[in-house]
């Protein structure tokens, strides 16, 4: 039987800090940076239509790197194909020959670290204020670290190196009711790491709280954080009985080994 998803784009509300990173390398000399800038500018529109809003970049050592927010629904293969195509593209419409290698690099930024972020996630159920101490200890079970994920590794395809990490977050409808049963509380972690597996994500940290579950995710550079986030809504609401459990709104941020102020580039 098919079942029909319960959380779409369309009834979900992000909450979303996503910001990706393309890098790109030329093939010969370096264009010069006013050159690139104007491309830059005849792009806009089109990227902003793609979901993407370019906010700094940098020229240097024969390469170019560009720094946007993004949309949710932008997945990272799309996100480079766009920002190398339609800035090519720009540079043809200038007369101007600027010719890229096939390789790029793809990053996901944010304010905080990925130690940060994964440290935040451990933490969730000592910083609890749940007055029953036996009701802490129980939901420190449901904290687990994949020790062989290391989200610190990119993953490679034929045409580059992505980074493309996120952090997850999604809530209980009424935080009223939260899970409280043992029994439910404790499929939530094994499912998450079934999810991750079939869907070809990798979860390094999780969460589970009565009202609330944080992930750590190295998502699939062909899905989107949208793809991603409604994956773990659809399939963990059949877990618990194929009900709508989780709140339409959901979060989703972008983090990396360095945070965004170490990316020193130019405004566009």
């Amino acid at each position: 039987m098919n079942l029909r998803p319960i959380y779409r784009p369309e009834n979900t509300q992000p909450v979303h800090n996503l910001r990706f990173d393309w890098t790109g390398w030329f093939k010969g000399d370096p264009p010069q940076r006013e050159n690139i800038k104007t491309a830059i500018e005849h792009c806009r529109d089109a990227w902003r239509k793609d979901g993407i809003e370019p906010e700094t970049f940098s020229i240097e050592d024969a390469k170019i790197q560009i720094m946007a927010r993004t949309g949710v629904q932008v997945a990272p293969v799309s996100f480079t194909q766009r920002i190398k195509g339609r800035l090519m593209h720009a540079c043809r419409q200038s007369e101007m020959h600027v010719p890229f290698r096939r390789k790029v690099s793809f990053r996901t930024l944010g304010d905080n670290t990925r130690e940060t972020v994964e440290n935040y996630i451990d933490r969730q159920a000592d910083k609890s204020d749940y007055v029953d101490p036996r009701f802490k200890r129980l939901l420190g079970n449901f904290t687990l670290t994949d020790k062989n994920i290391h989200l610190s590794e990119a993953s490679q395809t034929t045409h580059g190196h992505y980074w493309y990490n996120i952090h997850l977050v999604i809530v209980i409808e009424d935080r009223r009711f939260p899970i409280t049963k043992k029994e439910n509380l404790s499929r939530l972690p094994g499912a998450c790491m079934a999810i991750a597996r079939k869907k070809g994500y990798a979860v390094s940290h999780l969460s589970v709280m009565p009202d609330h579950l944080h992930l750590a995710v190295r998502g699939a550079v062909d899905q989107s954080p949208e793809e991603i986030a409604l994956a773990f809504l659809n399939n963990l609401s059949y877990v618990l009985g194929y009900n709508r459990c989780w709140s339409w709104e959901y979060y989703v941020g972008t983090f990396s080994e360095y945070t965004l102020r170490a990316l020193r580039g130019e405004d566009i």
